[in-house]
């Protein structure tokens, strides 16, 4: 019997191997491997180990013809440079790296360049470093452009400078030709003025100075900012926007500019449209940008050493500043004062930070959705010839191919009940042999009757892609998150400060940690350090450690708290307490200011309406981040549920928005307070129909798939995604890259929070304790178990009167307070320290 198996299975791939084995495939094999080897990453970091051998190759090279020139240039003068001379044994040349180092040096310094040759190794550095190792030092592409135009410009002025043909060393061959052309044609003077031109237009496009020390010259007046055009943007003023920026979410395939997910017209007995491996290119995925360019539209045009910004900093005082109202004409010069200074600017701080670049990020999946025509048959069949089993006819089907889920629509024959067909979904599940079958009936809008069936290979949503699009890259919300894709494979962009706060639950390992790394990606892509901050809570204390080296960037915490991410139970309850401290101070800034929410309030303060020394400030988004949020239900209970429902009922208004995940989405956990003020949920995988139920009002969330397969729910429906990944290789170099940048001196402090102490006014009069009080008090040092239940079970008594005899404990010393789930600890060690103070009560 295993012969045969054996035998069959080798017959099977003789037969395989006879279908495919002709000349043609063969090759197309051959150019694919080609081509994925070309593109691999062992290639690239060959190629960078060599650029970075071949620059330290290039300067030893370079440094040693400074000094053997006059030697080599006995051999090399005048003579054809070409294999036999690099091959000839019988020609020695004193330069260290030997006759190619001797020619090449030859050439880029005396030849062509001059001592600004030097450039040439260190660009070459650069794109090694890179491609080695994946981080780069400085910007490639523009210190590439840099080092080209000094390259001529350097060469340029030395053969001008330096005019000597002996010397062709310092201005190389081109510097001394491109100097005489230019003497010929402009002239000394005219020569030296181009020079003069050409270094000083570099400087303003690189630094963008001011000039105004010319204008006060010459007895002129300012009349702007050089960074309007910059705040206008940053600030959220911006005109651009069309009516699509009014929308609280863009779902719409052609506002973004991204071409519909695939869709094949299917009738009941016959595939009606060509559906040969139809492949569509996500435009999201080709889109490259320029990290530069993101620079110069993102960062203030004035730019140059910090400590030139540090002096023109856009702190001034309240004299500069206009009250909001002038009963006696009095602001006249204050006006024109401010007139001068022109906008606030909050990035002046870190004017030179950079916001990240996509290449930090991997590339995932092919970016291509794939219909398969097979499976579509196949799978259309078995719809077809499972609602016929139960006397259900249809007119027409449609599939809609998304990167994990494919979408048949289905229009049924007149007369047949859409009840009929949803109460057949786990009988369609079956026929189809499919995990995760949900079928919508009615589709929102539509008159067609929805059955969403898992691909058979899914295509992984990469956050490159979502941060690439064009959606996301032109999009007008004040705190844009990229969730992922939808089925029709549209990018999914959302605005939080519309939602404004975002409620995630799922089963363990199905994608809560991700899609809270995407969400902080997305905005750490979009928004300056000046406009927005983190308050990190992780009571697991690994999922949310990585964003520790963006502290003095993002962060915010208490001022004595040593480090930003929060993970103690008691901290989070002091941290979330001054949240809502830090509420209340804002809602008091905008009452004085007579504004609305947060973003009337900075605009008044960015037009220098409110005064600083009536305690106005900048007030940044703060978004609240809590990964567990069932942990700390389960350990502080109200101290937590709390001031979390008032944050969700009252902080929007000013800026505080909460992000809270939770793997236990039960009814004690997820209660209908939280609910009631958390409209946008996410929903992962869930394991039981009562828990999508909790979360989303409805099921679903238990027949998804899982691996970031999620709905979304925003109140009215639910849309289905898959979430986007990234990974923690990425979330390591994209935290390094904005780290490594300058920073504020510390993180931001939110306001002190003060716990009141109970204890004195609450403690219990000795004469009033329990009878079983120093019994209780025994037995729990020689247990050293400082537990309700001990003394419970030990003594027999209710629950209550244990209760009242743990806090008499407590107020006397003996244990310690609550600690949630966890037992209270046991201050007094030793049975004999314990009958003195029992003695020294009593007395």
């Amino acid at each position: 019997m295993p012969a045969k198996s054996n035998q069959h299975k080798k017959n099977t791939f003789k037969q395989q191997g006879k279908d495919t084995g002709n000349d043609l495939e063969g090759r197309e094999i051959t150019l694919s491997s080609l081509n994925a080897f070309v593109r691999s990453q062992r290639l690239k970091k060959t190629l960078g180990l060599f650029f970075l051998l071949f620059s330290i190759f290039l300067l030893l090279a370079f440094i040693s013809y400074l000094f053997t020139w006059t030697q080599d240039d006995l051999w090399l003068d005048g003579k054809t440079l070409n294999w036999g001379f690099l091959t000839d044994d019988t020609l020695e040349v004193s330069n260290m790296m030997g006759r190619v180092g001797a020619v090449l040096a030859h050439l880029f310094v005396k030849k062509w360049f001059g001592v600004a040759s030097f450039l040439v190794p260190f660009i070459f550095f650069l794109a090694g470093v890179r491609m080695l190792t994946g981080y780069r030092l400085l910007p490639l592409r523009k210190n590439t452009w840099y080092a080209i135009f000094f390259l001529l410009w350097v060469s340029t002025f030395l053969g001008f400078v330096i005019p000597d043909d002996h010397l062709l060393i310092l201005g190389g061959g081109f510097g001394y030709e491109a100097s005489r052309f230019l003497g010929g044609l402009l002239g000394v003077t005219g020569t030296a003025l181009l020079l003069f031109f050409a270094m000083t237009a570099a400087v303003i496009i690189r630094f963008d100075p001011n000039f105004h020390a010319i204008g006060i010259f010459f007895g002129g007046r300012y009349q702007g900012s050089p960074q309007e055009t910059a705040q206008a943007e940053d600030t959220g003023t911006n005109t651009w926007a069309s009516g699509a920026e009014h929308e609280e979410i863009q779902t719409d395939g052609s506002a973004g500019g991204e071409p519909p997910a695939p869709e094949v017209e299917l009738e009941s007995n016959i595939v009606t449209a060509e559906a040969d491996q139809v492949e569509q290119q996500e435009a999201g995925t080709t889109l490259e940008l320029d990290a530069d360019l993101e620079e110069k539209e993102k960062k203030p045009s004035g730019e140059g050493p910090d400590w030139e910004i540090e002096v023109a900093s856009d702190k001034v005082t309240g004299s500069d500043y206009r009250e909001l109202d002038d009963p006696y004409g009095k602001g006249n010069d204050e006006e024109s004062k401010i007139a001068e200074l022109g906008e606030y600017d909050p990035t002046l701080d870190l004017p030179r930070f950079k916001l990240p670049s996509l290449q930090l990020l991997d590339d995932r999946g092919s970016g291509t959705i794939h219909v398969n025509k097979q499976e579509l048959e196949e799978n259309k069949n078995r719809i077809i010839e499972t609602l016929k089993n139960y006397s259900i006819e249809i007119d027409k089907i449609k599939a809609t191919v998304g990167p994990t889920v494919t979408l048949y629509e289905i229009i049924p024959a007149p007369g047949i009940r859409i009840s009929k067909i949803k109460n057949l979904e786990n009988d369609i599940a079956l026929s189809l042999a499919a995990l995760g079958i949900r079928i919508i009936a009615p589709i929102p809008g539509k008159g067609t009757i929805g059955i969403e069936v898992p691909n058979s290979q899914p295509e992984i949503v990469s956050m490159k892609s979502i941060l690439a699009s064009e959606r996301f890259q032109n999009s007008g919300f004040d705190l844009p998150i990229g969730l992922g894709k939808t089925i029709a494979n549209e990018t999914f962009i959302a605005d939080l400060a519309r939602m404004p706060h975002l409620l995630m639950a799922g089963a363990t390992g199905q994608g809560k940690s991700v899609g809270l790394n995407a969400i902080l990606t997305s905005i750490l892509y979009k928004k300056h350090p000046a406009y927005v901050k983190f308050v990190l809570v992780d009571p697991k204390k690994v999922e949310l450690n990585l964003f520790s080296k963006i502290e003095r960037h993002y962060l915010a915490k208490l001022p004595d708290a040593e480090e930003a991410i929060v993970t103690e139970t008691r901290e989070v309850i002091r941290t979330i307490n001054s949240l809502c401290v830090e509420m209340d101070n804002r809602y008091d800034l905008l009452k004085d200011a007579q504004a609305r929410n947060v973003k009337e309030y900075n605009n008044k303060f960015i037009q220098r309406r409110l005064n600083p020394n009536m305690g106005h400030r900048f007030l940044p988004y703060i978004i609240l981040f809590i990964d567990e949020f069932a942990d700390l239900i389960m350990t502080a209970g109200k101290e937590i549920e709390l001031p979390i429902a008032r944050l969700a009922q009252l902080a929007r208004a000013v800026g505080i928005h909460l992000v809270i995940a939770t793997q236990r989405p039960s009814v004690n956990i997820i209660t209908g307070t939280i609910k009631a003020n958390f409209p946008a949920r996410i929903a992962f995988r869930v394991t039981a129909k009562v828990d999508s139920r909790t979360i989303l009002d409805s099921g679903g969330a238990d027949q998804l798939i899982g691996r970031g397969d999620m709905l979304l729910s925003t109140g009215s429906d639910l849309l289905r995604l898959q979430c986007a990944f990234i990974d923690t290789p990425e979330i390591e170099r994209l935290t390094e890259f904005i780290g490594s940048q300058r920073a504020y001196p510390d993180a931001f402090y939110l306001p002190e929070y003060t716990e009141e102490d109970v204890s004195a006014s609450d403690a219990m009069d000795p004469t009033e304790r329990d009878d079983f009080f120093e019994d209780a008090a025994r037995l729990v040092v020689s247990t050293q178990q400082g537990s309700t239940s001990l003394i419970q079970r030990k003594l027999k008594l209710g629950y209550n009167r244990a209760g009242r005899i743990i806090d008499q404990l407590e107020s006397a010393g003996i244990v310690g307070p609550f600690e949630g789930s966890k037992a209270r600890e046991v201050k007094i060690k030793d049975e004999a320290s314990l009958e003195q103070i029992l003695r020294q009560d009593n007395m």
